[in-house]
């Protein structure tokens, strides 16, 4: 497939229109979405002409803000009208709320006014809720009705709709009463009443509650849909397992850039200026530069222990390394934890517990490789001189580990308990606290046990 997309990529200036869409015909959609960057400018849209309409949406709503941008730039008014015609009101707010004023304005102008209304209706909402990422176009039945009467209802309407996972029971007012899948009806009889095999008990959400949330809510009921609500239970909108997996992978950068120990909203790199990148890296490296400061301050503050004792600079970044290691091992494993819903504050207990064992158990064999490793490199002493020299290192090593163990585990859960995002315990800044509570632990302990 990916020789059918450089044959058009090479050739199209030589392809009728005709051809270009026989050559995209034998393209899967997806191979498109992912060499569509690899098309000329001036190429982009003759190409895209050139494709179904509902392969169109399809692949708009794949690209990035810039690449949309440009297409609807230079689209036809009648061009965009069709297009937005055929999108769902959910991907039409999302395309809004990112572009320019000026390709908004020309996007409201070609919207119907139906459209417009559905639109004005999710633009009410923050677009990191559970309201932002919702359809307002599904099936909702009354529960007075007959299967057969739904069956023909949802036969008239099917086209109206995102999807048809689930058949939604709400009352005049629109509270949400029950649901039931299209096999529930078709496996129904005709007359049975829909109350009568609907369920009443099901999983909702808040149109406030945070679109992670969500994605977690989706992923451990085994959903394809989630009804939004509000506060008097009426039915807002539904939310898609394909929206979703949008939002996992938007957490999931956010959470890599917290960690690198950077921040601003998620942007392809490739789409991203000088600048921008800029913002999202010297906010924390100024953090870590001032937190670093204390790490100048403790080797400061013990400067007369190693004046006395030269050999004990050179461990100094194997102790920090090792303990900011460990604490990033810790941290790492909570924040998933937190993440998945395994862990939350309440098991800090046990936590704390199983941490500490672990921190003994790994600074124990840390320690002894430590004391190890002052031997080998230290043959020239008396033994007695190396061993007391690898003993005080060693068991230096051992409280670091043990320290930056319980740091890295109580972190991320101190954190979360304070309702930020625990991934700012990790990467950078958790070895940067360690690396000051490291270096204090080291120079105190050699300093009591070598008498300095």
């Amino acid at each position: 497939m990916r020789l059918n997309f450089e044959y058009l990529a090479e050739n199209i200036k030589h392809l009728s229109d005709q051809a270009i869409k026989q050559t995209l015909n034998e393209i899967p959609l997806a191979d498109l979405i992912e060499m569509w960057a690899n098309l000329a400018e001036e190429d982009v849209v003759r190409v895209f002409l050139q494709l179904d309409l509902s392969d169109k949406v399809d692949l708009i709503n794949s690209l990035s803000i810039s690449q949309q941008e440009f297409i609807i730039q230079q689209l036809s008014t009648a061009h965009i009208k069709r297009l937005l015609e055929e999108m769902e009101p959910d991907d039409i707010t999302d395309f809004m709320q990112a572009v320019s004023p000026e390709v908004k304005d020309a996007v409201w102008k070609s919207l119907s006014d139906e459209a417009k209304k559905e639109t004005q209706f999710l633009l009410r909402f923050d677009e990191d809720d559970a309201a932002g990422l919702m359809t307002p176009r599904y099936l909702a039945i009354q529960s007075s009705l007959t299967v057969d009467q739904a069956l023909r209802w949802v036969r008239r309407n099917v086209h109206d709709v995102e999807t048809i996972y689930y058949i939604y029971v709400v009352d005049q007012l629109k509270r949400l009463q029950g649901v039931l899948s299209l096999r529930d009806i078709l496996s129904g009889r005709d007359e049975d009443k829909i109350e009568e095999i609907m369920i009443k008990n099901m999983i909702t959400v808040r149109e406030d509650t945070d679109q992670e949330d969500v994605a977690k809510i989706l992923e451990t009921y085994d959903l394809l849909a989630l009804p939004v609500v509000d506060g008097y239970r009426r039915l807002l909108g539904i939310i898609t397992f394909d929206d979703v997996i949008d939002v996992i992978r938007e957490e999931q950068t956010e959470d890599i850039y917290k960690m690198g120990a950077m921040g601003g909203s998620v942007v392809p790199y490739l789409e991203s200026s000088v600048w921008d990148l800029v913002k999202k890296r010297i906010p924390w490296l100024t953090i870590l530069l001032i937190t670093a400061t204390f790490t100048a301050n403790v080797i400061d503050l013990f400067q007369n222990v190693y004046a006395q004792a030269a050999f004990l600079v050179p461990f100094m970044q194997l102790i920090t390394g090792t303990g900011g290691n460990s604490g990033t091992q810790s941290s790492t494993l909570m924040i998933r934890g937190l993440a998945t819903g395994e862990l939350e504050f309440k098991d800090i207990g046990r936590v704390l517990l199983k941490e500490i064992m672990v921190g003994v158990l790994i600074g124990i064999v840390m320690g002894c490789l430590t004391i190890v490793r002052v031997m080998v490199f230290d043959l020239g002493l008396a033994f007695d001189e190396v061993m007391i020299r690898g003993v005080a290192i060693g068991l230096a090593m051992s409280f670091v580990v043990v320290v930056a163990t319980l740091i890295g585990a109580l972190a991320p859960l101190l954190i979360k308990r304070l309702g930020f995002d625990p991934t700012v315990a990790a990467g950078p800044l958790m070895a940067t606290v360690i690396d000051v509570c490291g270096l204090t632990i080291y120079f105190q302990t050699v300093r009591i046990i070598l008498k300095l």
